[in-house]
C-alpha cells in the first residue's frame, strides 16, 4: 500500500464553462463518471484548495486537485541493475513489465522511485514503456542534463533497439518516416499513433534474424516521439509481437489495448552520446534478452 498521492493541474480554456464532474469525466477516461461522482462525494477533489461539488462550474487559472487516497499497486517487478555510475551519469537496466516512471496506477512500483531510493538526485532523460526493457539513463547533476538535453536537441545521442515483429520484412534495411501524432482512442480519448498531421519521425531498420513467421530488427531513432518503435514497425506492416495497442498501419487496433500494457517485447540495447564532463564519446549496452537474441543471419538458412 503507497501514501496516496495529490494530482494537481490548473484549469485551462478547455475546461472553463464545464462542471468539475463533467470535466474530470471526460479528461480522464481512466475512470467512469459514477467513479468520479464517489470520489468528488467523498471530499478527495478540490478546487481552490476548498472541497468541490460535482456542479461546481471551472474558470480559467482555478487549481484542481484530486487527493487519491492510499492504494494496492499492481505487482511488478521491483528491481533493476546499475549499466553504468560516475559523478555526472546513471545507467540502470529496466526490466521488462517494471514502469519507468508514475502513471496508469503506478507510482512506488516504478523504476523512478526505486533508483531515487538509492540515488535521490537522479533524473531521467528519456523514456521507455513498461513492456520496454533495457538501458535507461540518468543524469545525477544538473549541468550533466542540461548538458544532454542539448545533445538530443543536436541529435548526438542514437539510440539502437531491438524488437521482435510479425512476419518477415521484405528488405533487409529500411527506414520508416511516417508522421506521429494523436488519434482518437476509445478509453483514453487519444493516443500517439501514425497520423499524416503528426510531427515527423524517423526509424531506420535492420533485419537480424527471420523464420518466416517473425523476424528480430535492430531499430535506430534519430527522432524521439511517443511510442515511436512500436508506431513505426506497425506502419511499415510489422507490428511487435504480441502488441496490444498497435495494428499493422500503425493505428490503434480494433479493440485496442492501453499504451502502458505489456505483451510485445522491445529492448533498449545501446546508447552512445557525449559524455556531459568530458565530451568523448560514450557508449552503453544492456545485455539482450534470451528472446531477442540472434544468430548472424539475415534471412532464415542463410548466413549473413
Amino acid at each position: 500500500m503507497n501514501a496516496g498521492f495529490e494530482y494537481r493541474e490548473q484549469v485551462g480554456g478547455e475546461a472553463a464553462g464545464e462542471s468539475v464532474l463533467g470535466y474530470l469525466a471526460r479528461r480522464y477516461r481512466h475512470s467512469t463518471e459514477a467513479a468520479w461522482r464517489e470520489r468528488i462525494a467523498a471530499g478527495e477533489v478540490l478546487v481552490e484548495e476548498a472541497t468541490a461539488v460535482a456542479t461546481d462550474v471551472l474558470r480559467v487559472g482555478q487549481s484542481l486537485v484530486w487527493r487519491r487516497p492510499p492504494w494496492e499497486e499492481p505487482p511488478v517487478p521491483l528491481a533493476f541493475a546499475v549499466l553504468h555510475r560516475d559523478d555526472q551519469l546513471l545507467a540502470v537496466a529496466k526490466p521488462r513489465g517494471l514502469p519507468a516512471v508514475p502513471n496508469g496506477g503506478f507510482l512506488t512500483h516504478t523504476l523512478l522511485y526505486l533508483v531515487r531510493e538509492r540515488f535521490p538526485e537522479a533524473t531521467p532523460m528519456h523514456r521507455l514503456g513498461r513492456g520496454t526493457s533495457g538501458l535507461l539513463l540518468f543524469a545525477r547533476t544538473r549541468d550533466a542534463r542540461q548538458a544532454l538535453s542539448a545533445a538530443w536537441r543536436k541529435g548526438e545521442v542514437e539510440k539502437v533497439y531491438r524488437a521482435l515483429v510479425v512476419g518477415t520484412p521484405v528488405r533487409d534495411h529500411f527506414s520508416v518516416d511516417t508522421p506521429i501524432g494523436l488519434v482518437p482512442h476509445p478509453r483514453l480519448g487519444q493516443v500517439h499513433a501514425a497520423s499524416p498531421q503528426g510531427k515527423p519521425a524517423l526509424t531506420h531498420v535492420r533485419v537480424l534474424a527471420a523464420d518466416g513467421g517473425s523476424a528480430i530488427v535492430e531499430a535506430t531513432i534519430p527522432t524521439g516521439r511517443p511510442h515511436q518503435i512500436r508506431i513505426h514497425l506497425a506502419a511499415a506492416g510489422h507490428p511487435l509481437v504480441g502488441d496490444p495497442l498497435y495494428a499493422a498501419g500503425g493505428r490503434p487496433a480494433r479493440e485496442p489495448g492501453l499504451p502502458g500494457d505489456p505483451g510485445y517485447r522491445l529492448h533498449a540495447h545501446r546508447l552512445g552520446f557525449p559524455h556531459p564532463a568530458t565530451g568523448r564519446r560514450i557508449e552503453l549496452e544492456c545485455p539482450l534478452p534470451s528472446a531477442l537474441q540472434s544468430a548472424p543471419l539475415t534471412r532464415a538458412g542463410q548466413e549473413a
